[in-house]
């Protein structure tokens, strides 16, 4: 009989996988009518928990002949994780950065956050979800960095590219800015997957990841690979960029993705110019977000204005938080006290 239930694993997928679950079996036994199986569980898939074990348990009772009245018991043993030497297995926390629509500046938040969080002291990696439209080389003035390889044995580690101080990844050190990308989803997913699974991001307090627009294939591949502290929602203020934030929320609350929503982020808040710095014109609506983070019991992470330093420091390669006495500076550093509080 063991060696029926082991071929059945074979053909069992892990979630959002190709591999097979038999890759976790750790030791399978059988005493008359009862099998055991146990599996080694990596932390990252503490999620599927649930699933995997009535799946393997409702597969074996379904595909062993006369096996009507016997008992499997699945025992889940916590395991490190697979790529225990490299990957994002020593990241401490990772947040996504993410939004229902395009256009309401998750990149800037990303980039800015990420040297907030550095400025306070930890270690920090940044992600650039958008296969399809990278922005995060251009925005720490690394258009022509190169990742290198580390070779291990028969393993080949990515290794993030440095910039102030934070260890980044993005498609766009691996292809010129100009070249578009015609991938279906899937190939996108998977070069996600080198990037996470693949890459020697080593010891890191936070890692926060640049998600693209929308909620699908890429951002399921993300929740389904690897364990994510917390969502932080990026929205403006307007009703119709609102609308989409309240989209993002609901695709990390459904089941089986389950991410906690850190709190939301007002971007693009108001307009103040630098020659009146208290001046505040709310060109595009006031505190529709905010209002949406009490209507849904959620944290207000703060509101972020449009200042002319901004837009200079996304062109010109370094991010308007590493200036911490200017008006962006300072309010990356209370959102970043906060993200981590």
């Amino acid at each position: 009989m063991k060696e029926a239930v082991v071929k059945i694993l074979n053909q069992l997928p892990i979630p959002g996988e190709t591999d097979s679950l038999v890759r976790f079996v750790q030791l399978v036994t059988t005493n008359g009518n009862n099998v055991t199986i146990q599996l080694g569980l990596p932390q990252k898939y503490d999620k599927y928990e649930r699933a995997i074990v009535s799946s393997v348990q409702e597969a074996v009772k379904r595909n062993i002949p006369n096996c009507g009245n016997v008992d499997v018991q699945i025992n889940i043993i916590k395991a490190n994780d697979l790529d225990s030497e490299g990957g994002v297995s020593k990241v401490k926390k990772i947040f996504a950065v993410a939004s229902g629509k395009g256009g309401v500046g998750k990149s800037t938040v990303s980039a800015n956050l990420a040297i907030a969080l550095a400025k306070q002291g930890y270690k920090v990696g940044l992600l650039d979800a958008d296969i399809f439209g990278p922005s995060i080389p251009k925005m720490f003035g690394a258009e022509n960095a190169q990742p290198e390889a580390r070779k291990e044995g028969e393993k080949e580690w990515i290794l993030p590219i440095e910039q102030y101080g934070i260890k980044m990844l993005s498609i766009g050190f691996f292809v010129r800015p100009e070249d578009a990308l015609a991938w279906r989803g899937p190939m996108a997913g998977n070069v996600l997957k080198q990037f996470i699974q693949d890459s020697d991001w080593g010891e890191l307090d936070v890692m926060v990841i640049d998600m693209p627009p929308g909620t699908s294939d890429i951002q399921l591949t993300l929740c389904q690979i690897i364990n994510i502290t917390g969502a932080i929602m990026v929205g403006t203020p307007q009703d119709v960029a609102v609308i989409d934030v309240v989209k993002a929320i609901d695709f990390f609350q459904k089941e089986k993705i389950e991410v906690p929503i850190v709190g939301l982020i007002e971007n693009m808040a108001w307009f103040t110019p630098e020659e009146l710095p208290n001046n505040k014109y709310y060109i595009f609506g006031k505190g529709g977000v905010e209002q949406l983070a009490k209507e849904k019991g959620l944290p207000f992470l703060g509101a972020v204005p449009i200042v002319m330093g901004i837009r200079e420091g996304g062109d010109n390669g370094r991010p308007a938080a590493m200036d911490e006495n200017s008006i962006i500076g300072k309010q990356f550093a209370e959102i970043a006290r906060k993200i981590m509080a």
